[in-house]
């Protein structure tokens, strides 16, 4: 059984002490590649040092993560922007808006989310949107461009089905980690809902540790728990799913 695990922050601090551990834990279950989207400029060096040492495995992304849109946006957007042409990514990513936390900086992330989606087209890569709290504004962004070509993944969906339709309808993937597996969570629908043609697999770890881990530190080798709880809802097999998710991966994050 092959898997990617399309979101991981392998790079922070939580997996200091046994980062090589827990990548050799991920590659024995199967899970060949791990997506890492970054969050600002102090983590970039952090992930790229992961990209080093684990080559073909590690994989980066470019982005300001919506929480880190401060007062210094533009300083961080111009930084962003001289990384997409001097290295490779894989997306551009952790991007997009979060209102759980405050409303303070909203002008700002749906700017600085704007000049990436822009970025995105024009290096002709997929994005990988944050969506705290903020599907309504989100959706509003996107509309403009519609059309375009513009591809990625709603990363950790936790939507409800019109806000699923809605995103396929766009041409996005619905990112699906271990909230998957909590009870009363409500994704079990959605998943059967939008078919599994129209999913990919996450993580998010060390964060949102799929049952029985849950609250624990969540680790890319937990992806094969939430493989089969999507198997169980669509009465797939293992092994067709995690078939059908590794290809969709694949092909949108050009791996």
């Amino acid at each position: 059984m092959h898997l990617i695990d399309t979101h991981t922050h392998i790079y922070l601090p939580e997996f200091d002490n046994d980062r090589d551990q827990v990548i050799a834990r991920s590659l024995e279950s199967g899970v060949e590649k791990l997506l890492m989207p970054n969050i600002d400029q102090e983590s970039f060096p952090r992930m790229m040092a992961a990209v080093n040492r684990y080559p073909g495995v590690c994989l980066p992304m470019n982005g300001l993560h919506p929480t880190s849109v401060k007062e210094d946006f533009q300083f961080q957007l111009e930084k962003i922007e001289c990384l997409a042409a001097e290295y490779t990514f894989c997306a551009i990513g952790e991007i997009g808006i979060d209102l759980y936390w405050d409303r303070t900086y909203l002008e700002e992330q749906i700017f600085v989310f704007k000049k990436q989606v822009e970025l995105a087209l024009a290096k002709n890569m997929p994005v990988v949107i944050h969506s705290r709290e903020s599907f309504a504004e989100l959706l509003t962004a996107l509309e403009e461009f519609r059309g375009s070509g513009l591809k990625g993944v709603f990363h950790a969906f936790t939507g409800n089905r019109e806000h699923a339709e809605k995103a396929v309808e766009l041409g996005f993937k619905l990112g699906i980690g271990g909230i998957v597996t909590f009870k009363n969570s409500g994704l079990d629908s959605v998943v059967k809902e939008v078919g599994i043609e129209n999913i990919v697999l996450e993580t998010d770890s060390p964060y949102l540790a799929p049952s029985p881990f849950r609250g624990k530190r969540n680790e890319s080798s937990y992806l094969c728990i939430i493989n089969k709880k999507v198997a169980d809802i669509c009465e797939m097999n293992e092994e067709d799913v995690a078939s059908v998710t590794y290809s969709t991966s694949a092909e949108l994050f050009g791996l």
